[in-house]
């Protein structure tokens, strides 16, 4: 299966990197070819301006634009790993959907509704928080995590089966805590 893994960190050595090596390899040695678009690293201009708009609609999308859905086209799987700041993502990641993600490519509209066109088989979603579990599930948090990507982006544009796996307290918990989350991790991968 061709796999694309988006990730989303700015620090080169946090934990979501160490996410990352780690599916990535696992997925590599179950024979999928991965690409991985490092945000970042890719200075992605992450910012939908008016002009966007004006060459979404003229069906006259700029070359970055071009090449990351070329790459969505590429995958059979969607893997995302990013951080939850303020209950989203960082806004890098919510500039690329909302750049690449646009009609008439991820969805369009029917007289029925909205209807997802991408074709994917499952897509993956990684996060990695500071807080505790039982807190976002006691205030139902965890819900404000999972549906925005998960229901609201992914599903809505066709996406047929989505994961999504938060690690808390990412930033307090013991080194031998973080080697079970990685091996967690590695064990989303072995699904695909």
């Amino acid at each position: 299966m061709n796999i694309l893994l988006v990730y989303a960190h700015p620090n080169p050595r946090s934990f979501n990197r160490a996410i990352l090596e780690t599916i990535d390899a696992e997925l590599c040695e179950r024979g999928h070819a991965t690409c991985i678009r490092d945000l970042y690293q890719m200075r992605f201009r992450a910012v939908l301006d008016g002009e966007d708009l004006i060459r979404n609609w003229r069906g006259d999308l700029p070359n970055d634009i071009r090449q990351e859905q070329e790459a969505i086209r590429w995958a059979q799987g969607l893997v995302f790993i990013y951080p939850i700041w303020w209950f989203g993502p960082p806004a890098i990641l919510k500039g690329w959907i909302d750049r690449v993600f646009v009609r008439k490519f991820a969805f369009d509209f029917t007289e029925a509704g909205m209807q997802g066109l991408l074709t994917h088989e499952k897509a993956l979603i990684v996060n990695t928080l500071g807080g505790d579990e039982a807190t976002y599930q006691r205030l139902r948090w965890h819900e404000l995590l999972v549906r925005p990507m998960a229901e609201g982006i992914l599903e809505a544009c066709g996406v047929r089966a989505v994961t999504h796996r938060a690690f808390y307290q990412v930033p307090t918990v013991s080194s031998a805590e973080r080697r079970v989350m990685l091996a967690e991790a590695r064990d989303l991968a072995a699904t695909f």
